[in-house]
């Protein structure tokens, strides 16, 4: 029998399918302006990483002066303060010996009393070094797109040593986790405050040669992501020293620590929720981190060059690959156990390696397409390996129930290979016909004899599956079964007279039943068994199989059934089959025979019944 070709490769289709779906999704989101689901889950395992990581000391550079709720509870102003009150505080920083002051406040529009402007100017002027912000936004909603630019007034021009841009980006979970890193106005570059407050605090040139994957900055090309700095959060909200602004005014910040700002950048800055100047980050969803924190963090990865680098759309890519090309030699086991086991061990394996390079190196590598990869490219070749082994069980149930009982087709569905049922085995084959049916079925009609031959080929299949036994054919009213295949017995030959006693039961059983029917009941059964080797397999075509018995011990068995008519004897058996079961069964020797096919005489045996079995439930000859 040849083995079926299957007309193409379903585990490669899905394996290779499922790589070029995470492929394609991972050169989408190369797109800036796209994110996709895998970008996403990205988004959170990075943020898991960070959190593993733990916050970090903050840089010792850098101080907060937080225009908090207790400062507005504590001054009574609302929003805008005076800008007198923030000289004010300038001023304190000033003399504090701060050496960098950051003022994320916007300066476009003036304070209701000029002066108050004037005063705030020179403070800042004042400070070894200041640095305001600028706005740059777009009107969408015309059909032309404006861009506008927001500048600090006139007056603070010559105060501020430098101006920048103050954008977040927020991705689309709404988590700030890079800052825009410059931007253009009429072809004139801005780059963002943080950058401006860490040049003047470090004294280097200004950054140049932006690009959207990096700028060059203190002799070090700062890693960009679409033109965004991945900020490397040292902690949650108040990781870095804050101050209430009313505090730092009133003095009370230097009666506890005269040194809190000396030598320090000091930014200012909105932390109360009612400004709406706060954001979540990936240390906190719930306790969102203010923008002038955001920044601070921005400024710390800056000076100390700490920076959050990402695996190139190149590599990223080619991890995909790898783990499909790692699935598909996982997926090769042929045990469920070990594949998972393997499949486990991988994929948490290389997650933890995701972990170290970031702990150690500050590097992300891919890893949710990757671990997707993996997953699915086992999973799912192992899915259709079990489906596929599923509908090979049941076209070989549905094969063998024709021949054997569905129990023992049940036991026998551990064989994987149906070539492994192809052998020589030891087996005790039956050969059963009704004496005189063709002259019988010459009387019949073709209804009648269908009527009385179903009935009669179900009952005896029945009793021959209930001993184990296989069917291997019917030729008209002839049975054609054996016993030891495909599940092996050792006491094949006693089950096999064991079958054909109760065989001559059910016949009993039907003529009283064809009796009540009006039906002839004047039919006998010769039954002819022989024990031996033979071949057991599957013959036949792609079309049409037959799982069957051939050789001479087989022929052996229809020559003693043919017997039966010549001894008038339901049940003849060989010495074979004898010397196997005299142990529970009477049996009398009746002949040396020599058969056709066979040089040399065949001892024949005629069954009586089982040992001290009663009279009438001994075997007679059919001829009165």
């Amino acid at each position: 029998m040849t083995k079926e070709k299957k007309p193409f490769n379903l585990r490669f289709i899905l394996l290779a399918g499922t790589a070029l779906v995470l492929l394609a999704l991972q050169i989408i989101g190369l797109f800036p302006s796209v994110t996709t689901p895998i970008e996403r889950v990205e988004y959170s395992t990075r943020d898991v990483m960070m959190r593993l990581r733990g916050a970090q000391e903050p840089s010792e550079n850098i101080a907060i002066i937080a225009i908090d709720d207790f400062s507005f509870n504590w001054t009574g102003y609302q929003w805008p303060w005076p800008r007198s009150y923030l000289a004010e505080i300038v001023e304190q920083v000033n003399k504090g010996g701060g050496k960098v002051i950051g003022v994320d406040i916007f300066l476009s529009e003036q304070d209701p009393d000029p002066a108050n402007d004037e005063a705030f100017a020179n403070a800042l002027d004042s400070m070894p070094a200041s640095v305001g912000v600028i706005q740059i936004f777009s009107d969408t909603s015309q059909e032309v797109i404006i861009d506008t630019l927001l500048p600090p007034q006139a007056i603070y021009h010559q105060a501020l040593d430098a101006t920048g841009i103050t954008a977040f980006t927020r991705d689309e979970d709404a988590v700030v986790r890079s800052v825009q890193a410059f931007d253009t106005y009429k072809e004139k570059l801005f780059y963002h405050w943080a950058f401006e407050v860490a040049r003047l605090y470090l004294d280097v040139d200004s950054p140049s040669n932006p690009t959207a994957k990096g700028v060059l900055f203190n002799g070090k090309t700062v890693p960009l992501h679409n033109g965004q700095i991945l900020v490397n959060f040292a902690g949650p909200a108040k990781t870095y020293p804050t101050y209430s602004a009313s505090d730092v005014h009133d003095g009370i910040v230097f009666e506890q620590n005269p040194d809190a700002f000396r030598g320090r950048i000091v930014l200012i800055g909105a932390t109360t929720v009612t400004l709406q100047d706060v954001y979540p980050t990936p240390f906190s969803a719930q306790v969102p981190t203010s923008g002038v924190e955001i920044v601070a963090s921005t400024i710390d990865t800056l000076i100390t060059g700490q920076y959050i680098t990402e695996t190139p759309a190149w590599g990223i890519l080619l991890s995909t690959i790898a783990a499909a090309l790692l699935a598909a030699l996982i997926s090769r086991s042929q045990r469920p156990t070990l594949t998972v086991t393997i499949l486990g061990a991988v994929m948490i394996g290389y997650a933890v390696v995701t972990l170290i390079f970031f702990l150690k190196n500050r590097h992300i590598l891919p890893i949710v397409a990757p671990e997707i990869m993996l997953f699915l490219g086992v999973v799912l070749p192992t899915l259709e390996q079990a489906v596929s082994q599923e509908l090979e069980k049941r076209r070989v149930r549905s094969l063998f129930s024709r021949f054997i009982s569905p129990e023992m087709v049940d036991q026998m569905m551990s064989t994987q290979d149906l070539n492994s049922l192809n052998k020589r085995s030891d087996l005790s084959i039956i050969f059963s016909d009704i004496r005189g049916f063709t002259t019988l079925s010459e009387k019949m009609t073709p209804e009648d004899v269908v009527a009385l031959l179903n009935p009669y080929l179900e009952a005896m299949s029945r009793v021959i599956y209930k001993h184990g036994g296989t069917v291997d054919k019917y030729e008209g009213d002839a049975i054609i079964a054996f016993f030891g295949e495909p599940v092996p017995f050792k006491d094949h030959a006693i089950r096999a007279l064991r079958a054909s006693l109760d065989m001559r039961v059910a016949l009993d059983e039907l003529r009283k039943q064809w009796e009540k029917e009006g039906r002839s009941t004047q039919i006998e059964m010769g039954i002819g068994i022989n024990s031996g080797e033979v071949f057991v397999g599957l013959l036949g075509s792609e079309q049409r199989i037959n799982y069957t018995v051939i050789g001479d011990n087989a022929n052996l068995a229809s020559r003693l059934q043919d017997l039966t008519k010549t001894y008038a004897w339901p049940i003849l058996i060989s010495e074979s089959t004898y010397e196997q079961v005299r142990a529970e069964f009477d049996a009398e020797f009746a002949d040396a025979v020599t058969v056709k096919g066979k040089t040399k005489p065949v001892n024949v045996y005629k069954v009586i019944g089982r040992k001290g079995a009663t009279e009438s439930e001994q075997l007679k000859s059919w001829q009165k």
